[in-house]
């Protein structure tokens, strides 16, 4: 309940003497100065008069009796009482988590057995020691007791202790009637021994499934970076039956999440695995291109045209498997000359009248919904219907925890191999990982990794060594008001989508904003772009 103030009104004021509250009520105005007390008896007697609407300043008085003020400082005094007495030390020692008891101000009065055992810091050392000393100390890096007792409000934040271990630590305020703080008690908790533990039961968890799942052939050579997790297990399952027919296949999922590896996967299991796999693009060339690099070209066909003419991707792929990647973006008129190749396997080179015939298994994929193109009049409804014999929906990796930190590994040992490294990455890096959202899934993943390997002077990649974008997993603590936490929801929303789409321009215009609309938001909340071209 929020202070009470000058101009409140008598019946306003009513709510904070509830029965079980305080008699007496301090009151602060705007400025959070302190004006005065202000009794039950006054508000009683201004109730029988009739004066509801009367500010309380008119019943404010500067003094209260000393039977008043100690009737006011009662929990206080049976609060401090019990903190002193020896059955409170029995009850906080026989507890498995640490604890940690601060006064109103940060100074230290009481820490259980379990604290020293976690984090190997005596009681001698600290108690009777205000919570900023050990900072400067070096003893803790941060104060969760400081921030509670700044904010009022209940505060989790995770700590580094002088050996360099991490602990979880949660700080609630004891609070007066009035809304001081009396005390702050903080329970806290190893971070490493959890995500080890956490760790241990993930990898568990995923052998049982192994042995009870059918298991799945090794990779193929180049197919080393799969990683198969409860969300994904039946997709590759099918993968594995339907690579053993020429079904044509259509991918669907968001940019990143694996379709063209999935491709690879279902020919390298096909019967065709010995011969060509050839792959197109069909968003990465100008519309004008795409139909010489699909169908190849005579010579002389358009300006610019080899002498000797070229061979297509189709025609390489003979025998073979063709990936046609972001199918929803082959221009239209060259949808048709597509469609005859999936219905009669023929095609015509660029400038050509030969009509000439190959063998291919056509895959498909797209991270565009092709049945609302259809609708729209952007792709062919024969075409779609000739593709989409088999469709597999890829999940988005926030959806496949499982695969993140066998993702991690398998990315940390082929970049260390890469680059002649050795870096490995603690446990607290692998969860701080385990919970972004990866927007830019498994390429943004790979990225990452790459990234960390090459830039991070030490063999030990932490947390401290991720993107600021990626520091706030865990926040400090609640927003403290409106303002606060709308702030904090557009910073996240922004850097999200400048981290996915690469520049102000394409990140507005997935938030729904104009450009020049995020570029003020990023001043205002000091974000900026890294080698975003003018």
């Amino acid at each position: 309940m929020h202070p009470l103030r000058p101009s409140m009104t008598v019946e306003e004021a009513v709510a904070h003497f509830s029965p079980g509250s305080a008699e007496v009520q301090e009151v602060y105005n705007e400025e959070d100065e302190f004006v005065g007390y202000l009794t039950v008896e006054s508000i009683s007697l201004a109730m029988q008069r009739g004066e509801l609407t009367r500010p309380i300043l008119e019943f404010v008085v500067p003094e209260v009796s000393l039977q008043d003020q100690e009737h006011q400082t009662s929990s206080r005094s049976q609060l401090h009482a019990f903190f002193q007495s020896p059955i409170s030390g029995i009850i906080f020692n026989s507890l498995y988590d640490g604890v940690y008891i601060t006064d109103d101000v940060g100074i230290t009065l009481f820490i259980n057995q379990a604290y020293q055992r976690i984090t190997g810091i005596s009681e001698e050392e600290v108690k009777g020691v205000h919570m900023e000393a050990l900072i400067k100390q070096g003893i803790i890096s941060v104060s969760a007791s400081l921030e509670t007792i700044r904010t009022k409000r209940p505060v989790t934040l995770i700590q580094t202790i002088r050996n360099g271990r991490k602990i979880i630590v949660s700080a609630t305020p004891v609070l007066a009637p009035n809304k001081e703080i009396l005390y702050v008690i903080s329970s806290v908790r190893d971070i490493t021994e959890l995500i080890r533990l956490k760790h241990e039961l993930d990898s568990q968890k995923l052998r049982r499934q192994s042995l009870k799942e059918d298991a799945l052939e090794r990779p193929a050579p180049g197919q080393g970076n799969i990683v198969v997790g409860p969300a994904t297990r039946s997709l590759f399952q099918l993968a594995e039956k339907v690579a053993k027919t020429d079904a044509k296949v259509l991918l669907q999922g968001e940019t990143g999440v694996g379709k063209s590896m999935i491709a690879k996967y279902i020919h390298s299991r096909s019967a065709r695995s010995k011969e060509t796999f050839m792959e197109l693009n069909c968003a990465a060339i100008p519309g004008h291109l795409v139909e010489a690099e699909l169908f190849g070209y005579e010579p002389g066909s358009f300006t610019g045209a080899l002498k000797s003419g070229k061979v297509g991707i189709l025609e390489s792929a003979h025998r073979g498997t063709l990936f046609l990647d972001e199918i929803g973006d082959l221009p239209l008129e060259l949808q048709v000359k597509l469609l005859k190749v999936v219905e009669e396997s023929q095609f015509m080179r660029v400038g050509s009248t030969e009509v000439r015939h190959v063998d291919v298994r056509i895959i498909t994929a797209t991270h565009r919904d092709l049945a609302t193109l259809v609708r729209e009049g952007l792709f062919r409804e024969d075409l779609y219907y000739r593709l989409n014999i088999v469709t597999f929906e890829v999940p988005p990796l926030r959806n496949r925890k499982e695969e993140i930190v066998p993702l991690l590994e398998t990315y940390l040992g082929k970049f260390n191999e890469k680059y002649q490294e050795n870096k490995t990455m603690t446990l607290e890096c692998y969860e701080w990982l385990t919970n972004y959202q990866w927007p830019g899934n498994i390429r943004e993943l790979a990225n990452l990794v790459e990234r960390l390997v090459v830039t991070t002077y030490h063999d030990s990649i932490d947390v401290g060594n991720l993107p600021s974008f990626l520091q706030q997993v865990f926040p400090a603590s609640e927003p403290a008001s409106l303002k606060e936490a709308v702030a904090r929801l557009e910073r996240t929303m922004i850097t999200n989508a400048i981290h996915a789409h690469g520049t102000t321009r394409a990140a507005a215009e997935a938030l729904g904003i104009s450009q020049s609309a995020i570029v003020q938001k990023m001043k205002k909340l000091h974000l900026r772009v890294e080698n975003e071209s003018r």
